[in-house]
């Protein structure tokens, strides 16, 4: 709601009297009310905040009422309020909330639950792995033809959280399905109703799908749990399969997969199943290329005016600093360094500073990133994370030297942190994101990059508490959620204070990093 200040002016001129009043419409200011922290009993993981898009999302343990969530503290900017909901009353979080939160404007969050609860369903001679469908509570099993629908036997059953009490229990017992069988499944008081069907298959054996990476592919296969399951491969012009040897297949049940490593970039594969010695469809397959990210030398650097820029002058822009912060008190803590670890060349040095005059400023870590600094937003930072890019790699190598200086510098939450030792920290993710990450260092709107976001597809950093006195190489093998994601930017990050986000840091922490080189094999 629009709100606007009056200032009533009145005077006496002799006998005639007249009021006077000046309008002004100059509105409050916008300042975005956010939440700053939000916390529920019966989480797993610290809530991401998601600042930018307003949006909570709430972790909750396995055995946690979803139903019953209830808020222990949360704290919104400074003057704010919460409108709604009632924050003192436990919460449904089984569908989508949203949340006002008010500070001259209204601003409406959206809170989201995430629930990983384990399930499974198996059953004798099982096809592949079970097609469990949550939001439709169906499940469907295959079996081969050979195996009579009236007599299957199920071998373990875990539809609900741990404590669900399933009715009737179909584990251990012979089943018949030749009709859909219907359980009910009972937690905190609710029930569900759970329909299973099982199939009998013709195929004795199914190639599912393929993943293709660059020097990597993952083959996905169904069969008969108990048999010589496996992948067999070759490339498209050659007559001769490949088996994969047993050490690049994964069995769970009557799925597997197969990691086949060491292939040649830019080739056709065809790869199949195998159950004994019948065989499954071909599935044809083409690996990608062993793309780099431009200037991972750092050989490159240009100044503006104050600001060195970790890329050439009239070039192509890749990587960024905080530099053009760190600038508006002092001078560029990002900047190229002749100490190599090869002798020749350029490094990137990157130097946690105090930046201000006497007491008046604040901590600036050094750091440098794939992206774009965006703008100076008072004395903090509005940063654009990630670089177009398409490849899976499997490692990120390079190599740094690290001066680790004591935390001198703290803030909210890091108070224990000082006079203890700083900690430099590279890291790497892959994101399929629609666009960069929006990264706000300002506590009044702040948005932190987080591994746990759902865009994220792969993820891996290494972390030196200590001083690294002379360069030694480095490795940070990335962990994928997904093999068939592609992702649409690469994110690299190295910094001299990992927590650098918060300003908490040792003032002359020092990280060198040179010669990055993205590896496409295991």
């Amino acid at each position: 709601m629009k709100k606007i200040f009056h200032i009533a002016t009145a005077a006496v001129i002799c006998v005639i009297a007249f009021c006077g009043c000046i309008k002004n419409d100059i509105p409050y200011p916008r300042i975005q009310a956010n939440f700053l922290t939000f916390e529920v009993d019966g989480e797993n993981k610290a809530t991401l905040i998601d600042s930018t898009n307003r949006v909570i999302t709430v972790y909750l343990e396995e055995t946690t009422d979803i139903r019953n969530v209830r808020v222990t503290s949360y704290s919104v900017t400074a003057g704010a309020r919460v409108i709604s909901p009632d924050l003192s009353e436990p919460l449904d979080m089984t569908g989508t909330l949203s949340a006002i939160v008010s500070l001259y404007q209204d601003y409406v969050w959206t809170i989201n639950a995430q629930q990983d609860i384990e399930r499974y369903f198996t059953v004798s001679n099982q096809m592949g792995s079970s097609t469990i469908d949550v939001p439709a509570r169906r499940i469907v099993a295959n079996i081969p033809a050979s195996q009579p629908l009236d007599k299957v036997k199920v071998l373990s059953m875990k539809l609900g959280p741990e404590g669900s009490v399933t009715t009737p229990d179909l584990a251990g017992q012979t089943v018949n399905f030749t009709n859909p069988v219907t359980v009910e499944v009972t937690n905190h008081g609710y029930t569900e109703e759970w329909t299973i069907y099982i199939n009998q298959n013709k195929e004795t054996v199914r190639t599912m799908s393929a993943d293709a990476w660059t020097c990597v592919a993952w083959v996905y296969g169904e069969a008969e749990a108990g048999k010589d399951n496996g992948v067999e491969y070759r490339k498209a012009d050659s007559d001769e399969w490949i088996k994969a040897p047993a050490e690049w297949v994964t069995h769970n049940g009557g799925s597997f997969h197969a990691r086949l490593i060491h292939l040649e970039p830019l080739t056709e594969y065809v790869a199949r199943a195998y159950s004994d010695d019948d065989k499954g469809a071909e599935i044809e397959f083409t690996t990608g290329i062993t793309l780099q990210v431009p200037n991972s030398d750092f050989n490159a650097w240009w100044l503006d005016g104050k600001v060195w820029c970790p890329w050439p002058e009239d070039g192509t822009q890749i990587w960024d600093s905080g530099n053009k912060g760190a600038t508006t008190l002092g001078t560029s803590n990002t900047f190229p360094s002749e100490d190599t670890p090869s002798g020749s060349g350029l490094a990137a040095q990157l130097e946690t500073r105090f930046v201000g005059i006497g007491i008046i400023g604040k901590l600036a870590a050094g750091n440098i990133f794939t992206g774009k600094y965006v703008a100076t937003d008072g004395t903090n930072g509005i940063l654009s994370f990630g670089q177009p890019f398409t490849e899976r790699p499997t490692r990120l190598r390079g190599y740094l030297k690290y001066n680790c200086a004591p935390i001198s510098s703290v803030t909210t939450g890091f108070e224990s942190l000082k006079g203890q030792p700083d900690t430099c920290i590279v890291w790497i993710a892959l994101s399929d994101a629609s666009e960069p990450y929006t990264i706000r260092t300002n506590p009044k709107n702040q948005s932190l990059f987080s591994p746990d976001d759902p865009s994220v597809v792969a993820y891996g950093n290494i972390q030196y508490g200590s001083s690294v006195n002379s360069y030694i190489p480095f490795d940070i093998e990335l962990d994928y959620r997904s093999t068939s994601r592609v992702p649409k930017y690469i994110v690299i990050v190295a910094s001299a204070s990992k927590y650098g986000d918060y300003f908490t840091g040792g003032n002359g922490s020092c990280l060198w990093v040179d010669d990055l080189e993205l590896l496409y094999d295991y």
